[in-house]
């Protein structure tokens, strides 16, 4: 596990993260950590680690906690996590990284401006974590802290997406694939499509697949590993040996594994395709390739390898890396942005406090001039004694209090002169 050095937020709270993603684990391994009902998963958290506030964000790439809390202990927040998805505290160990303050936010950033994907520059990733706070906020799971976070870190994956051209093209063979497919058919929402294989290709290929709300069967060599695959992706699940003898009976065919021998052979498809009366479409996206090359001689079936599309997508992803440099400069601007926001809120309890202290003492000596002025004053005189006690004190006080936020937002050291200013006016967090 990796730790960073800290950001605090307030006196006491601090930002942590902890997450296992495609990076440090394979899909099929992921899964294991994936929370199965989130609303148990925020509360547990919420309760058992002491978390103030908490998002988790899960899709088939990754699952990530975000939280706000007064003792950020990741063992106490890792022994929670591996109770709510029923694994052994060992499990977690050495797979899933956590971090702290500032580091948090610039992955943050970095994520939903697609900069973390597997594919540099995806859409999907905003509105997952736009999804994923809305939940938080409606539920109360996230408070101020994580929804300002949050907020703008979705305003700046837009901005990226809008000002540069990080999500221009397509950048992995299986949404390429997807994307041929689809000018080839024109339309994919009446064909019979079969996707073989359950890795990362086929997940990108489900993915595109899934965003164009497409239907499709996904088979694997395991059942069970199409079953987990459709759970946490997308598909309908079929038995790999079922799944081969109906290759009469579909349009397109994706396969994507990395089985080291032909999974779809001449003698199967012809046999198959003896008398059909439509075309198929099928891509070979493995490598080594598991569709026998022989295949593509047969009538009315055209065959798309691996090696036609990487050309492309190596074209697109060069283009794409040309954007990151802009992506992150927008990121660094950003992170100053957050940095100044943060530390407005936290000198905003002290000035907060002050006025009200301020304002007990105003109350009690307006009252006091009312006592000795007595009915020599009509209301209309009275009114006008008051507002100008409102008047001078938000004279003096204003001021200050603005230079305060000011110098807050501007000094390395806020935290020493947070305490100052406490001490000065005797600052109580009870307000």
């Amino acid at each position: 596990m990796t730790t960073s050095s800290p950001f605090i937020m307030t006196d006491s709270l601090e930002v942590i993260n902890a997450r296992i993603t495609y990076r440090n684990a394979p899909i099929h391994l992921l899964e294991k950590f994936a929370f199965k009902d989130l609303r148990y998963a925020h509360t547990l958290l919420l309760e058992k680690a002491q978390l103030k506030e908490c998002i988790i964000i899960q899709t088939c790439n990754r699952v990530e906690v975000f939280a706000i809390s007064a003792d950020p202990t990741e063992k106490r927040l890792l022994e929670q996590w591996a109770t709510a998805v029923n694994l052994s505290n060992k499990e977690f160990e050495n797979i899933v990284q956590v971090e702290r303050g500032k580091d948090v936010i610039y992955h943050l950033l970095k994520l939903a401006s697609g900069l973390d994907s597997l594919v540099i520059g995806e859409d999907q990733v905003l509105g997952q974590i736009r999804r994923a706070l809305e939940f938080s906020r409606k539920n109360q799971y996230a408070g101020s802290h994580l929804q300002v976070i949050f907020d703008r870190a979705v305003k700046v994956g837009s901005r990226i997406r809008t000002h540069t051209g990080l999500n221009k093209g397509s950048v992995s063979v299986g949404s390429m694939a997807v994307r041929m497919a689809e000018e080839y058919f024109d339309n994919l929402n009446d064909k019979r499509i079969m996707l073989i294989g359950s890795g990362e290709g086929a997940s990108l290929i489900a993915k595109s697949l899934k965003q164009r709300q497409v239907n499709f069967m996904i088979t694997s060599r395991t059942f069970e590993r199409a079953k987990s695959f459709a759970d946490t992706v997308a598909g309908v699940p079929i038995p790999f040996e079922n799944a081969l003898e109906m290759f009469h009976d579909v349009d397109l065919i994706f396969v994507s594994t990395n089985a080291p021998y032909y999974l779809v052979t001449y003698d199967r498809v012809e046999k198959a395709r003896r008398n059909a009366k439509e075309g198929l479409l099928i891509f070979d996206l493995s490598n080594p390739r598991t569709v026998e090359d022989k295949v593509a001689t047969i009538k009315k079936v055209k065959l798309i390898n691996i090696d036609q599309i990487s050309e492309i997508v190596e074209k697109n992803i060069r283009a794409r890396k040309n954007e990151i440099q802009s992506a992150e400069k927008i990121i660094n601007n950003e992170m100053g942005s957050v940095d100044s926001i943060l530390k407005r809120r936290k000198v905003e309890p002290i000035v907060v406090s002050i006025f009200k202290s301020v304002d007990v003492i105003r109350e009690r000596e307006l009252k006091k001039a009312l006592s000795i002025l007595g009915r020599s004053l009509g209301p209309k005189e009275a009114k006008t004694i008051e507002e100008l006690s409102y008047a001078i004190v938000e004279g003096i006080l204003s001021t200050p209090m603005n230079s305060l936020r000011k110098e807050i937002e501007l000094c390395n050291e806020s935290e020493e002169l947070m305490r100052v200013v406490a001490k000065l006016f005797k600052y109580e967090d009870k307000y």
